[in-house]
């Protein structure tokens, strides 16, 4: 083989020094010079066309957001002060991993995108209704998807690709262990909540800002569908989530959330238990409660489907005054991605659908390309002295700090990254514990036996009960998963890799 050969590079040719973590500094800060993961980020959102790459099966319903609390303590943002008034929203629910036509009732997280209207323009928080999620670096997203989807030789679902990238990828057992629960399979989207997941930041009139993290907090309760109803569900009405959001709301029966926020000020974050930014981990709520600041109900069935939830164009990144990013890699890698698949799933001017318009004046030079509605005269240029332009004052991006020097580095699996899966999993009664035992072994043995061992092994190092009813079920020598438990990621990667058990 030539010394040459296999050797990583971008869409052109450039070789490149790594593809899993993100050129950032310790603070978590990326850089758009960052061409490697904007390569990377950009070919996975074309992908597919014209389907979303992920979250192509959704539903949704219009609605409204009355704040019950002025939080102008924390923020500027009218749509968080302004305690009594209606916003109209517009919210989006969805699989995950599954095409168009795909069943409601997989095993999948559930996507939960939430647009206010405001005279500030789109705000929009999407959501998943975990807390948590696989990964945290944006630069693995593409693979994390790749390894869920179908094989590209068989197009059939892959056990095995599933469950190599959990176990390479320890800080998945988080989301893992909440995906194979009884959470796993939600009754339809009324019957579950929606966490924006990732930490964005508030700013108040003083320019002093916080880190929050959203929660959407169903008033039906929380309910779950049993593995094989599920299944059953799937072949008589693989649309049953959205048929039943649907015939609620036609019937009068309007499902509501309670929103809430957690709040930590920026010196709490830098002496927190874990990095705050991490989207593999919660924030405890005996450290920060639950602040509760309104309420959202759906009220409105959509009239034309694929005008009002098909070609809703989300993403986190449209912020309206008040609100900001944070170092959360995650939410900066999104914030990229997703303008940028809507760009090529509906055209540069996805705004000129009558969803995605903000209903408040909109003012700039962008002009030309498809749907455009360019306006008249000839100045399309900044500055110019031909009018008047004013540029508001009550936008203040929250700085990054970069106090170290930028590299690409991943964080190394700690100790720490344990700790919320064993919590998961020691709070679950022995029959909740049987099923989440049950669920994995299910999957994990389709999966190759070395694979089968990897994981195994990951799931006794969270905790020993729980790797021993994985181990029992999937009938491995429980001695040589708590060996292989005792070995650094490192080491266990190289002890189950291709040459290793079969």
């Amino acid at each position: 083989m030539n010394k040459d050969d296999n050797i990583f590079t971008k869409k052109l040719g450039e070789p490149v020094s790594g593809d899993q973590v993100s050129l950032s500094d310790a603070e978590g800060n990326i850089l758009l010079r960052d061409t490697v993961l904007i390569d990377k980020l950009a070919a996975f959102n074309r992908e597919r066309i014209p389907e979303r790459v992920v979250h192509a099966k959704g539903w949704g319903a219009h609605g409204e957001f009355v704040p019950t609390r002025d939080m102008s303590e924390f923020t500027l943002a009218r749509l968080f002060t302004k305690v009594g008034r209606k916003f109209r929203v517009l919210v989006r629910f969805s699989t995950v991993a599954g095409g168009r036509e795909s069943a409601d009732t997989v095993r999948d997280p559930r996507g939960f995108a939430v647009r206010f209207y405001t005279e500030d323009g789109i705000h929009d928080i999407v959501c998943n209704n975990t807390p948590v999620f696989f990964i945290r670096d944006p630069m693995k997203f593409p693979d994390f998807i790749h390894s869920q989807k179908k094989n590209p030789v068989t197009n059939l679902t892959d056990n095995n690709a599933q469950w190599d990238f959990f176990s390479l990828t320890p800080e998945s057992l988080n989301q893992v262990t909440v995906l194979f629960s009884d959470q796993g399979i939600p009754y339809g989207f009324r019957f579950m909540d929606g966490f924006g997941t990732d930490t964005f930041s508030w700013y108040n009139a003083r320019g002093e800002y916080v880190f929050v993290k959203y929660h959407f907090i169903s008033e039906q309760g929380l309910k779950y569908i049993d593995p094989a109803e599920a299944e059953r569900i799937a072949g008589e009405n693989p649309d049953f989530a959205g048929e039943d959001l649907r015939n609620a709301i036609a019937s009068g029966d309007f499902p509501s959330w309670r929103v809430a926020v957690q709040i930590m000020t920026p010196e709490q974050a830098k002496t927190y238990r874990f990095d705050p930014f991490d989207t593999t981990k919660t924030w405890y709520e005996e450290d920060f409660p639950l602040i509760e600041i309104g309420r959202m109900t759906l009220n409105k069935n959509p009239e034309n489907f694929f005008n009002e939830i098909e070609q809703a164009a989300f993403c986190p990144g449209n912020m309206v005054p008040g609100t900001s990013a944070s170092p959360d890699k995650m939410l900066v890698g999104r914030m990229f991605a997703y303008s940028d698949t809507q760009r090529y799933r509906l055209g540069v001017n996805f705004d000129r659908v009558e969803v995605n318009a903000p209903g408040s004046p909109v003012f700039n030079y962008q002009r030309d390309g498809a749907l455009a509605d360019n306006p008249t005269g000839a100045v399309n240029y900044y500055p110019n002295s031909m009018g008047e332009v004013r540029f508001s004052r009550r936008v203040f991006e929250v700085p990054p700090t970069v106090t170290a020097p930028v590299k690409r580095e991943a964080p190394p699996i700690k100790d720490v990254d344990f700790v919320q899966p064993r919590d998961r999993f020691l709070a679950m009664d022995e029959a909740a514990r049987g099923r989440l035992t049950d669920n994995i072994a299910a999957s994990l043995g389709k999966a190759e036996k070395r694979i089968q061992y990897r994981s195994a092994a990951l799931f006794y190092r969270t905790e020993p009960r729980y790797g021993t009813m994985v181990s029992e079920k999937l009938k491995l020598n429980i001695r040589e998963v708590k060996r292989l438990s005792s070995l650094s990621q490192e080491e266990l990667v190289r002890a189950t890799g291709k040459r290793g058990r079969n």
